[in-house]
This record gives C-alpha cells, sequence and structure tokens, in this order.
C-alpha cells in the first residue's frame, strides 16, 4: 500500500453530502469510509463499478493501525446478488476478518454499512444482501440504526457443533466459565453467565473454547451478567482472536441465551459493554432486532492506479 497507509480527504460529519464514492478521492486510488460503532471499527470500500478482491495479506495490511488505516473488519460494498434483488436488497454487504476469512454476520458492521448506504440514497428504509439472507435495517435516530439480524437458534448442526450435543447445556468451558449455551444468529456463539464480569479474565480464558474441536468454524465466546431483567452486561472474544469493545451479534445472543436460561423474561432488553449500550428485542419467532449508534470517521483512499475521471 505505499509509503502511506491512507490519505485522509475529509473529516467529520461532511460524508452527509456525498452521493458519489468517486468525490472522496478525485485523484488515484480506491475510495474508502472509515466509520465506527461502539468503538467497532470497519473500512468500507465501494465494489460495485470496480470489483474489490482483496487477497488476505492486502486485508491484514489494511485493518492494521500501525501499518494501514486500522480496521476490526473490511466491509465492501457489492451489487445484490439475483437472489438478493429479487428480495428488493439494495446492495450486498461482505464482511472480512483482520485474518482474510470472509464473515458471516456482525451487527456493528451491518448498522454503519447501513447508515452510509441510508446516507447514498436519502431513504429512511433498506435492505442489505448478506451471505445469510436479507437484513432490513432502519434509520431510527440521528446516527442511530435498528437492523432485523434474523432468527436465532440453538439446533446443534445449525451453530455448527461437531456432533450433536446439549446446546442449552455445553460441556465445554475453561475455569470459571462452564455450562454454556451455544447458538447461531448468523455466525456461531457460546454464552457463559457469571456473576461479576470484573473478575473473568476473557484473553485467557477464552481462546482455548474458541479452538475447542467442538467448533468446526471456531466460536465468538461471549460472557454475560444479568444486572437486572432488563440489564445485561457482555463482553465477546470474537473470532479470529480479537477481544472487541462491543459486539452487536453478541449482544443479540446474550439476551436470547438469558431468556433460555430463565434469567428474564423481557423481549426488550438494553446490553452494555465496555464502548456502550445497544438496545436488543427478541421476537417472537426468535428473532433479533439491534438498535444502536454509528458514527462517520473519515475517508480517504487505499493507494493504488492513478483514476480516470470523465
Amino acid at each position: 500500500m505505499g509509503q502511506s497507509a491512507a490519505r485522509k480527504t475529509r473529516r467529520g460529519t461532511d460524508i452527509l453530502s456525498i452521493r458519489n464514492w468517486a468525490e472522496l478521492a478525485p485523484e488515484r486510488g480506491r475510495p474508502f469510509i472509515k466509520m465506527q460503532g461502539l468503538e467497532n471499527h470497519f473500512v468500507i470500500v465501494d465494489g460495485r463499478e470496480t470489483a474489490y478482491f482483496p487477497n488476505p495479506d492486502e486485508t491484514a495490511h489494511i485493518c492494521n493501525p500501525q501499518t494501514g488505516v486500522g480496521a476490526d473488519q473490511l466491509l465492501i460494498v457489492q451489487p445484490p446478488t439475483g437472489q438478493g434483488a429479487d428480495a428488493g436488497a439494495y446492495a450486498f454487504m461482505r464482511i472480512i476478518n483482520i485474518d482474510g476469512k470472509d464473515a458471516e454476520a456482525c451487527g456493528n458492521a451491518t448498522r454503519c454499512f447501513a447508515w452510509l448506504m441510508l446516507e447514498e440514497t436519502g431513504q429512511d428504509e433498506i435492505i442489505l444482501e448478506t451471505v445469510v439472507g436479507p437484513l432490513r435495517c432502519q434509520r431510527v435516530g440521528h446516527k442511530i440504526v435498528g437492523v432485523e439480524m434474523g432468527r436465532i437458534t440453538t439446533e446443534w448442526d445449525s451453530i455448527p457443533l461437531a456432533r450433536p450435543t446439549d446446546t442449552l447445556h455445553l460441556a465445554v468451558g475453561n475455569g470459571p466459565l462452564s455450562d454454556g449455551i451455544a447458538l447461531n444468529i448468523g455466525n456461531p456463539h457460546v454464552v457463559y453467565f457469571v456473576d461479576d464480569l470484573n473478575t473473568v479474565d476473557m484473553t485467557s480464558l477464552a481462546p482455548e473454547i474458541q479452538t475447542d474441536p467442538i467448533f468446526p468454524n471456531q466460536v465468538n465466546v461471549g460472557v454475560a451478567q444479568v444486572v437486572r431483567d432488563d440489564l445485561i452486561r457482555s463482553t465477546v472474544y470474537e473470532r479470529p482472536g480479537l477481544l472487541t469493545r462491543a459486539c452487536g451479534s453478541g449482544a443479540c445472543v446474550a439476551v436470547r441465551a438469558a431468556q433460555l436460561r430463565g434469567l428474564t423474561d423481557r423481549n426488550r432488553v438494553t446490553v452494555e459493554m465496555s464502548a456502550g449500550s445497544v438496545d436488543i428485542e427478541i421476537l417472537s419467532d426468535n428473532s433479533a432486532v439491534l438498535t444502536g449508534p454509528v458514527e462517520f470517521c473519515f475517508s480517504g483512499t487505499l493507494p493504488g492506479p492513478e483514476r480516470k475521471t470523465v
């Protein structure tokens, strides 16, 4: 990516006036926008007119804050597929982890991506296509986005697990993390409940669980503390090995897991994480609606060939 990882061309919320991504970087290179949702950072690249398929080394370089822009994931805007277009999707959201592998779902990423598409269209509601299906997203307030995250399942082969087992009392743990609940909301999670979240050292306990052979695709390891029936504290050690300050999909499954354990009978619960809070609603079909804030950080250019202008 050259000597400079990114040339920052705009700051603040000037993005509100932009409808053409080419305006971000008129001279050379590939435009990007950096956003964050509860300090979960994303580099977003438009791959609709000019396809973009970064290799794992390029993705790692972009996401590394020491050598690139710095992000937890790289997001690529792609045209909807035939199936997605039939469902009314405006764009396809590709999510790439820092190791170059595609991720199935991310709540914070979806909110940021959706906000950008809502700003681009000027609409208040939009459908995004993802590898796990269409997600309906709505503008709820100023830089507040709600996302219908899909149905949460505890079926062992949908998580997936390597063998049939009781997903409501998973016999996989480490130290104080025991008796977990395995769930899937487009990506795999395991949730453990503790009395005091502050006493849990996630970086030492979670990796062994995350890479346990029972999880063929690894797993996001979450720990939750039920403060009240309408308030849960949560932290998640995400794939491929990252303790983030907020996890949207992890917040959704924490609420559903609390319901399954009888720790709350509420359908609307606030989930508090290190970087802030989100609101979770569990619907009658066990699908989740995630509502939370987004922020525009800056835009710039990933170094590349000179761009042609008309």
